[in-house]
C-alpha cells in the first residue's frame, strides 16, 4: 500500500471533519501537522494498521527529537481525534500516558517597558494595534479579527467574537484608545476589519502582527524572551497589581477556569515586591565588605 499517495486524502478527510465540527483554523492546522508527521513515521503502513505500541514509539521518538511536553500532548490530542472520532477506536489510545505540563510562569513587562515598545513603533497602524492588544488583554488572533463596530466607545467595551473555545466576551475599551482611534480612523478609514492587511478586504495576518511586535521590542531594547502574547500577560498582571479583583480579570481574559488566571498572582510585583529579603535587615549592621587581596 502506497501511503504517500493516500496521505493527501487522509489529511483532507481529517480537515473536512474538523471543519464540520466547528474546530478553529489554528486547531485544524495544528492537528493536520501532527497527523502528517505521524503518517510519515509509520509509512508505508496505514494508521489503521498500527497499534498502541507503534503510537508509543512515535511519541517517544518525538520526545527524543526535543519536542516539549506541550507539543507531545498536542500529538496525543491529534491522534485521539484521528482514532476515536474518525476511526471509532476508543481503546487504542486509552492507556497512552500524557507527559506532565511544564509549569512555566508567564514573562511580564513593566509598564515602562510596554510604553517603550509603543514609543519604538513609528507606524500609526502598528502602534495602535499593539496598544489595542495591551489595553484589552487580547490574543493576537482576536485583535486581527476585530471589526470597527466591535469597539463600543459609548459603553467603553470591546466585543470579542469567537475567541478561544468559540466564546464571545467583552473587555475594556480605554478612553486612551478611543482618542487614538480618531486619528487612526482619519488616516486609514477601515471598513471590513479594524486592521486590514495589504490586500483590500482582508484582515491583518497573525504572523504580520507578531512581526510588528518583534521589531518594536527589539527597537525598544527589550532583552526578555517575549512574543506579542506578553502584552496580554502584562495587561492581566498590571490589573492585578492595581487592585482589580481576580474574578473580573478572569472575565476580561475569557478564561474558563479561575485557576488559569491565578497564575498571575505568582508574577505580580504587588505580591512579591512587598516581601523583604532577610538581607535587608543586615544593611548597615555587621556585614563587613569583602577584603581586597594584593
Amino acid at each position: 500500500m502506497d501511503l504517500t499517495a493516500q496521505q493527501p486524502t487522509l489529511v483532507s478527510t481529517l480537515v473536512r471533519e474538523m471543519r464540520l465540527r466547528g474546530y478553529s483554523n489554528r486547531t485544524i492546522k495544528a492537528y493536520r501537522s501532527c497527523v502528517r508527521a505521524f503518517v510519515r513515521y509509520i509509512a508505508p503502513r496505514h494508521p489503521r494498521q498500527v497499534g498502541q505500541e507503534q503510537i508509543r514509539e512515535f511519541l517517544l521518538e518525538m520526545m527524543e527529537r526535543g519536542c516539549k511536553n506541550s507539543t507531545i500532548n498536542q500529538f496525543i490530542n491529534a491522534l485521539r481525534y484521528l482514532y476515536v472520532e474518525l476511526y471509532h477506536q476508543p481503546l487504542l489510545l486509552g492507556e497512552i500516558p500524557r507527559p506532565n505540563k511544564e509549569k512555566k510562569l508567564p514573562v511580564v513587562l513593566s509598564q515602562e517597558e510596554v510604553r517603550r515598545i509603543f514609543d519604538a513603533t513609528s507606524n500609526l497602524k502598528h502602534r495602535f494595534m499593539l496598544m489595542v492588544t495591551y489595553s484589552g488583554g487580547l490574543r493576537v488572533g482576536e485583535v486581527v479579527k476585530l471589526r470597527p463596530e466591535d469597539l463600543d466607545s459609548d459603553r467603553g467595551l470591546i466585543h470579542i467574537h469567537g475567541g478561544k473555545g468559540k466564546k464571545d466576551r467583552y473587555t475594556v475599551l480605554s478612553p486612551v484608545i478611543v482618542a487614538q482611534l480618531r486619528d487612526y480612523w482619519r488616516l486609514y478609514r477601515p471598513r471590513a476589519w479594524l486592521f486590514e492587511g495589504q490586500q483590500a478586504g482582508k484582515p491583518y495576518s497573525i504572523r504580520s502582527a507578531e512581526r510588528v511586535f518583534e521589531v518594536a521590542a527589539e527597537r525598544a531594547g527589550i532583552r526578555k524572551e517575549v512574543s506579542i502574547h506578553v502584552l496580554r500577560h502584562s495587561f492581566a498582571t498590571h490589573l492585578l497589581e492595581s487592585g482589580t479583583d481576580l474574578r473580573y480579570i478572569q472575565e476580561l481574559l475569557g478564561h474558563a477556569s479561575s485557576k488559569t488566571t491565578e497564575i498571575y498572582t505568582h508574577v505580580s510585583q504587588r505580591k512579591l515586591g512587598a516581601i523583604r529579603s532577610p538581607i535587608d535587615e543586615m544593611v548597615g549592621s555587621s556585614v563587613a565588605p569583602p577584603s581586597k587581596r594584593p
